[in-house]
């Protein structure tokens, strides 16, 4: 092992036609015109996690859940931690505060069906709590989620609050206090650069990837891996888009599981909860946002 931090392995469980990247030209209401593909490759990452003997957390689309309620019970099994990957996967920013909340019960009244405890983790998607969208920071907080991981804190054309935390911190919000685990960066020139998930992951060479995230363990930080079942899918249909969302979306998907693979030889990981409980031992007082 490179390091004796525990790191958080997160997934955010949505099929290839449900990605913000080509939510122009396919709608949710012809979602289930799509041949879907979520079991499979999500049961490839599983076996990984069951073959390293690793748990994670999985941020699961409600709107998955329903339909394929075997693979949220199997995750639940395995022993891994579930939390709320929105139902219609629609960016935060682009809703009202009320359309926030309905979805967010929508989501969690789908896996707590299905599980039988109460969802306490949130993800966003395409992290969209952005300066704009803070608001929904509140909303989660009332309806009892007490660990987000939505604020990137980068520059991003879609999302991301350059500034924000980069550590796993607590944030007071109304009456009460929430844990925020930031996707995660690496500090380099003086500059924030995202390292360990998605198209991140898949983009850079995997001694680049080690050796950044080797370099937030050194500071003294749990860094995050954040990964799509779609992404160890180097076979599913093309989708139209512009070119920047094609290469986005299939850049490298061939590299996905060996990359995996081997920062799960190299490093501990655990769920975000676990983060968090060893990041509890040490923490102050709630933070504000800024750094």
């Amino acid at each position: 092992m490179d390091s004796s931090t525990l790191n958080g392995f997160t997934i955010d469980v949505e099929d290839y036609f449900q990605v913000g990247a080509f939510a122009s030209e396919i709608r949710p209401s012809s979602w289930d015109q799509y041949s879907s593909r979520v079991v499979p490759n999500t049961e490839r990452i599983l076996d990984l996690l069951e073959r390293r003997q690793t748990r994670a957390t999985f941020f699961i689309l409600g709107w998955v859940a329903d339909r394929n309620p075997e693979l949220v019970k199997r995750i639940l099994r395995s022993g891994h931690e579930i939390g709320s990957h929105s139902y219609w996967h629609q960016l935060i920013y682009d809703q009202t505060p009320e359309e926030f909340r309905k979805d967010l019960r929508q989501s969690c009244d789908s896996l707590e069906q299905l599980t039988g405890e109460k969802v306490r983790l949130y993800r966003a998607p395409s992290f969209s709590i952005v300066q704009q969208s803070l608001w929904a920071l509140d909303i989660l907080a009332e309806e009892g989620i007490e660990l987000d991981s939505s604020i990137f804190p980068i520059h991003h054309d879609r999302y991301g609050i350059p500034g924000a935390k980069i550590h796993p911190y607590r944030h007071r919000v109304g009456t009460r206090e929430m844990w925020e685990v930031p996707p995660t960066v690496a500090r380099w020139l003086g500059l924030n650069v995202p390292v360990g998930g998605g198209g991140y992951l898949r983009l850079y060479p995997r001694a680049i990837t080690e050796s950044l995230l080797s370099s937030v363990n050194r500071d003294g930080r749990a860094f995050q891996i954040y990964i799509h079942p779609w992404e160890v899918d180097p076979e599913q249909p093309r989708m139209h888009g512009s070119l920047k969302s094609r290469f986005r979306h299939y850049v490298n998907l061939t590299t996905t599981l060996g990359k995996l693979d081997s920062l799960l030889a190299r490093f501990r990981f655990g769920t975000l909860s676990d983060v968090v409980a060893c990041e509890h031992l040490r923490a102050g007082p709630s933070e504000s946002l800024a750094s």
